[in-house]
């Protein structure tokens, strides 16, 4: 199973972090990301700005911290972070990194360059990790299998949230599924 960073945690530090959290992500539903200060977001979860700092070092790490939360949610939803590699696994990978990431560029109030940036690099580290995870299990190389599915991943689930006119999400991901399979079926 993929380690949980919060697992051991203060309930004082794990509840402060969950209102900051909170907070976070009800001002960027509503601002957007690059005009939310920390300020706006210590305003609103009611904490002062040194409470903050002793968790956060900025609203970078406050963003990377909530796709990580976020996103491991949507994978423990689903168990693929206690699974092993198989066909099926790894479609509802696929399938949920397509729902996540139209989700965030949907629930965002303004989507720009810098934002997509950071949330690419933290999305694309969680699938890397899991995919070498799965394909520990089953005693294989990882490094180079693991990168080639997880930019194959991240780059059509990334075109999906994009495009103006969407097929259904079950079409795209059928679509999808033999792109990132070939790359990992002669690892797993």
């Amino acid at each position: 199973m993929l380690p949980n960073p919060d697992e051991k945690l203060d309930p004082r530090v794990v509840r402060t972090r969950g209102l900051i959290l909170k907070s976070f992500e009800s001002l960027l539903a509503d601002k957007g990301f690059e005009s939310i200060s920390v300020q706006d977001v210590t305003d609103k979860a009611q904490v002062n700005r040194a409470t903050f700092y002793a968790h956060f070092p900025d609203k970078y790490a406050l963003l990377d911290y909530s796709i990580q939360k976020m996103f491991m949610a949507e994978i423990e939803k689903r168990t693929l972070n206690v699974c092993s590699y198989s066909p099926d696994n790894l479609r509802n990978l696929i399938l949920a990194v397509v729902e996540f990431l139209s989700r965030l560029h949907t629930g965002c109030a303004q989507s720009h360059q810098q934002f997509e940036s950071l949330v690419e690099g933290t999305i694309k580290m969680q699938i890397f990790d899991l995919l070498s995870y799965w394909l520990r299990k089953s005693n294989t190389p990882t490094e180079i299998p693991a990168t080639v599915a997880t930019w194959a991943i991240y780059g059509l689930a990334s075109h999906y949230s994009h495009m103006k006119k969407r097929p259904t999400l079950e079409k795209f991901v059928d679509e999808a599924f033999p792109l990132v399979a070939v790359n990992l079926e002669q690892f797993a």
